[in-house]
């Protein structure tokens, strides 16, 4: 049987929680209608998708005689729709007192346009990636292999989508698609990361690029690889100062192996190679391999047995 008294403290919970909003502008959404929503900007970036990896991804089915037709019924409503959502991010931005323009519609519709102009390069850069894949993974049978089941492809394209609206100075809606692959695949990409041709990460799972890193072409990754910032500088009040750059410069043609962390603004020179486990917070000279020192196994033998285990040290 229901306790009488269970009503008013269910009144006195919700008098408390909602105290709790009261003045809260980081977490608390109330009456806020000027905020992109999370599922109409992941919907958007399917569409994306389907309009780099046509046949691969999506619902339609494309032919040589539907497809002019499906792409561009896919372009209209992703301009209408990213424009809405855009427009919202940065009326959003101008609530928060950090107004970027006067006119959030114009800026929201350009940004878009820009998107959008920019997708046959960035479909060039993807033909890249997978090439790169293809040359770089002894595994790799096709590239069809490579396009339907890497995680990586997906990281990597939603980062190049992500990246064009960040460079437009749209808020919030590349970080809802960046964090969308990140959650997908393990691979963590800033949006604001530039990298360039021919990128191709092994595996992938728990690498971390961060915002201001900038990688150059024909760069190889594996598994676990940090490229993160090694401190965070603050002002005379204790708050951390954002922008600056931070994070690594990796230039043209170097690898970077499993679980190797490199920090701080830092340049990793044309050619060199990074091995696994390496901690790195200081620059590296073109073509210089850096490597740990070779580790020495244990063995322990079970008593009265000699069995030869391997190289290393008994004990």
């Amino acid at each position: 049987m229901k306790d009488p008294g269970d009503n008013e403290k269910m009144e006195s919970l919700a008098e408390e929680i909602v105290g709790t909003y009261e003045g809260d502008t980081g977490i608390n959404f109330i009456d806020v209608s000027n905020l992109p929503a999370r599922d109409k900007v992941l919907e958007i970036l399917n569409l994306l998708i389907e309009l780099l990896f046509p046949g691969y991804a999506g619902t339609r089915a494309f032919s040589r005689r539907n497809i002019k037709f499906v792409v561009g019924d896919i372009l209209c409503r992703i301009r209408t729709e990213l424009t809405e959502q855009a427009e919202l991010a940065l009326r959003h931005n101008c609530r928060l007192e950090n107004c970027l323009t006067d006119d959030c519609a114009t800026m929201a519709a350009d940004a878009t346009d820009h998107l959008l102009n920019r997708l046959p390069a960035i479909r060039e850069m993807l033909k890249g990636d997978v090439q790169a894949a293809y040359e770089g993974d002894p595994a790799a049978k096709s590239f069809e292999e490579i396009v339907i089941s890497y995680p990586y492809i997906i990281a990597i394209a939603t980062h190049r989508i992500a990246h064009e609206l960040y460079l437009r100075h749209i808020p919030l809606i590349p970080r809802i698609m960046s964090e969308s692959a990140h959650s997908r695949t393990g691979i963590d990409i800033h949006p604001g990361a530039r990298v360039g041709k021919n990128f191709f990460i092994d595996h992938g799972t728990g690498v971390v690029i961060g915002e201001t890193t900038v990688i150059g072409d024909n760069v190889k990754l594996y598994q676990g690889v940090t490229l993160g910032a090694l401190s965070f500088p603050k002002d005379e009040r204790g708050r951390v100062i954002k922008g600056g750059k931070r994070h690594p410069t990796i230039e043209d043609n170097v690898t970077i192996y499993a679980e190797a962390t490199i920090l701080g603004d830092v340049t990793i020179g044309a050619g060199a190679t990074v091995s696994g486990n390496v901690w790195l917070t200081h620059s590296v000279a073109p073509g210089v391999t850096v490597a740990m020192v070779k580790p020495e196994s244990l063995y322990k033998q079970p008593k009265g047995n000699s069995q030869y285990y391997g190289q290393g040290s008994n004990i």
